[in-house]
Parts: structure tokens; C-alpha cells; sequence
């Protein structure tokens, strides 16, 4: 793998999976290109809420809008240029906020694989 510039228009988004919800995914590296971790964009609509059981630990950076991520241990809000942790393991809703949100992602391991 080399070093590689990316953005958003680099993204495929699809429809985080098990979700109905406006909230999708669009991986841009992944274990298609041999690296150990997946970068991508999230889209989330206006007010949209995803609840789940993390199979990876999760690094968003919120981009745009504000995001509210909820576990056992309280809430807490994001917005443009902060930066949420997520452990694998933990339990988290997260919800978007009545403009929406776009973030960036990284996961490790690779969350499709996770997933599978």
C-alpha cells in the first residue's frame, strides 16, 4: 500500500448494514488494499438513530453537523472537527441531529470482515 490522498468523492455509499435508516457507509480503504485498518465517510440524514454492538474499535471524525452517541455511561455530542472513540465491545446508539452528519471514519480491524 502507498501513500494515498483521499476525499470524499473517492466514497461508494451504501446503506450501513442491518440499518433502514438514512445512514450510510462508504469505505475507501478496506481489506481489498491490504491494509489492516478501513478509512471511510459516514452519512447520516436528519435525526437518524443506529444502535449496535461495536465488532471493532471505531475512531469517527464528524465533519459536518453534530452526532449524540449514547452507551451505559451517558451521552455525548460531537460536532465539526471533534473526534469520538468507540471501543469493540460497546454498545452505542448513535443518532443524528436535525442538519445531519458526515464524518470520517477508521475502524480496525476491518468492520465488513467483523461483520461477516
Amino acid at each position: 500500500m502507498k501513500v494515498q490522498k483521499i476525499t470524499m468523492t473517492d466514497a461508494s455509499f451504501e446503506r450501513s448494514p442491518g440499518q433502514d435508516g438514512e445512514v450510510f457507509a462508504g469505505n475507501v480503504i478496506d481489506q481489498r488494499h491490504g491494509g489492516p485498518i478501513t478509512i471511510g465517510y459516514g452519512r447520516y440524514g436528519p435525526n437518524q438513530s443506529i444502535d449496535e454492538t461495536l465488532a471493532v474499535d471505531d475512531v469517527m471524525v464528524v465533519l459536518e453537523g453534530r452526532l449524540s452517541i449514547s452507551t451505559e455511561a451517558g451521552t455525548v455530542s460531537a460536532g465539526p472537527g471533534e473526534i469520538v472513540y468507540m471501543p469493540k465491545g460497546e454498545r452505542v446508539t448513535i443518532r443524528s441531529h436535525e442538519e445531519g452528519a458526515v464524518t470520517a471514519y477508521v475502524t480496525y480491524p476491518h468492520w465488513q470482515e467483523a461483520l461477516a
